[in-house]
């Protein structure tokens, strides 16, 4: 068993913000990077390809029931043609399926927009000697449907009862950590409570969540044996805001960097320019001098 694995999904949008994330994770880890892409857009990422990067492809992680539509820009599953699988889901269950293989500790998922700025081991997400979940307490209220949706549908598959009443724990982020023999137990546990397929179960959904699905297994039906990791932002400094960061709000968002993080996530969906998202991690790794790094 290897002690930590990071893993991500993208695709070609995504690849001019790659660079940077593949860089970080050669820098501030050990791991082996694999990255999960469409075929379409193997030949994009190959460059990175090595010792320290594998590229897979989603046919390498789906039974072969599940066809491209290049045309159309969707999967099919060729056992539940409709639904068609949307592509988000899609590229979550890829998710699911890739960390299931690894023998690992731990895996880090980390989203192309975010960056590593500290030195990261499967000991940085560690409680108590076990890997902990991210859980935000009581971040999911009634002005959040789709989160709320995604409880439902967790508990669903997992043969839960409904949710109790609002607010709920969010286990979403852009920057997450899981046990690869837990993300097995949840798949045993959702084809056992249904009888039927946990992928073919999964990509069958249009609203769903593997963070939240992963979160209530490990909460509610785990009991709550993993531990908490002890941060709300799992150790990375978001933004999330739909308006570009000009220069002068890249560095007041990097003056805001707490003293704990391993991470920083600009999202694409931010529209910030490459310069000045390079001005604010820039500026984040200036205050995570090599003195001051663990």
């Amino acid at each position: 068993m290897t002690d930590f694995a990071v893993l991500t999904p993208s695709y070609a949008p995504d690849a001019g913000l790659f660079e940077a994330l593949h860089r970080s994770v050669l820098d501030h880890t050990d791991a082996v990077h694999h990255v999960v892409v469409p075929p379409v857009d193997r030949d994009l990422f190959a460059r990175y390809e090595g010792d320290r990067c594998r590229i897979w492809t989603y046919p390498e992680l789906l039974p072969k029931r599940y066809l491209a539509t290049p045309k159309a820009g969707i999967w099919l599953n060729a056992r539940r043609p409709w639904p068609p699988v949307r592509g988000w889901v899609l590229q979550q269950a890829v998710k699911l399926a890739a960390a299931s293989r690894f023998d690992a500790r731990a895996v880090l998922m980390m989203d192309s927009d975010v960056v590593l700025i500290r030195h990261t081991t499967a000991e940085s997400f560690a409680v108590d000697g076990r890997i902990g979940l991210f859980r935000a307490e009581n971040a999911v209220h009634a002005g959040m449907p789709r989160h709320v949706r995604w409880h439902a549908v967790a508990r669903e598959l997992l043969g839960l009862p409904p949710a109790p009443d609002l607010p709920l724990p969010d286990y979403v982020s852009p920057f997450n950590v899981w046990e690869p023999a837990v993300v097995r137990l949840l798949q045993d546990r959702v084809q056992e409570v249904t009888g039927k397929s946990w992928l073919d179960l999964f990509t069958g959904r249009l609203h769903i969540s593997e963070f939240i699905l992963y979160g209530v297994f490990a909460d509610e039906v785990l009991g709550g044996t993993i531990p908490r990791v002890p941060s709300d932002s799992l150790y990375c400094h978001t933004y999330w805001d739909n308006t570009p960061l000009d220069e002068a709000g890249a560095r007041e968002f990097a003056g805001r960097l707490a003293p704990d993080a391993l991470a920083v996530m600009i999202s694409a969906k931010s529209g910030t320019s490459p310069e000045n998202r390079h001005v604010a991690l820039a500026a984040c790794e200036a205050a995570v001098s090599p003195e001051r790094q663990d």
